[in-house]
């Protein structure tokens, strides 16, 4: 099934969001956070001031960008999958006899 223009629209604005957001580098900065939590020697407030920066950040990613957990996926031109059976026979060489 094709897409709407709408639905066009939606998938180029999320695009273009995704590189904004990748350019801003969030995620980046969330994973440093958690780099910084395995360091020795934190105090408390530190691991709750380091914590509470990586939940702003992994927060903003996931207000602005839809879950991609599911994937749909489509045939030839937006159609159905066809999955096509192939029948495999084995069969054990004969006895030669001499």
């Amino acid at each position: 099934m094709a897409k709407t223009r709408a639905q066009q629209n939606r998938a180029i604005r999320q695009d273009a969001l995704r590189e904004q957001l990748a350019k801003q580098k969030h995620l980046e900065q969330a994973f440093e956070c958690a780099r910084n939590l395995g360091e020795p020697g934190l105090e408390s407030s530190e691991v709750t001031r380091i914590r509470a920066k990586a939940d702003i950040h992994l927060k903003l990613l996931d207000k602005y960008l839809p879950s991609l957990k599911a994937v749909e996926n489509t045939g030839e031109g937006g159609g159905p999958i066809t999955i096509e059976a192939i029948e495999r026979i084995i069969r054990k060489p004969d006895a030669h006899t001499d």
